[in-house]
């Protein structure tokens, strides 16, 4: 089976659904039609993929694309993604990657945000300092 995507990408999806326990015989696959954007190809082709995995019952459904095959390799990497989410919990990329977006956003502390605003105008008083500022020495010539 062939999803219009390198061989590379094949392999490494491959094997991801390997080492999570994915078989092709657990997966349920129907084509439908995709929504949206696309005009007429969208609305005569099914390029829409869904896909059910039995034992877990986790349900993907994918229209990235528009082709049927590039959105079956998608809504199969998505399934692994899920799957992989539910049975590693926090130590999934998926929840990691959330994680670290939410540290990002949360607010600083005071105390932090005073510490930062100090080494700001630290460093802006280092900048003013190297400016030209010319000397008598420089002024004869």
């Amino acid at each position: 089976m062939s999803f219009g995507v390198s061989t590379k990408k094949e392999e490494a999806l491959r094997e991801k659904m390997k080492q999570l326990g994915i078989r092709e015989e657990d997966i349920i696959e129907k084509f439908i039609r995709s929504s949206g954007h696309g005009g007429q190809k969208v609305n005569k082709t099914s390029t829409c993929v869904y896909l059910k995995h039995l034992p877990t019952g986790v349900e993907v459904k994918c229209q990235k694309e528009r082709y049927q095959s590039l959105n079956r390799y998608h809504a199969r990497k998505i399934l692994a993604g899920k799957i992989e989410a539910k049975i590693l919990g926090k130590e999934s990329e998926e929840q990691q990657r959330i994680e670290k977006i939410r540290r990002q956003k949360r607010k600083r502390s005071k105390r932090a945000k005073m510490k930062m605003l100090e080494d700001k105008k630290r460093q802006s008083q280092k900048k003013a300092d190297r400016r030209f500022h010319p000397s008598p020495d420089d002024m004869e010539g």
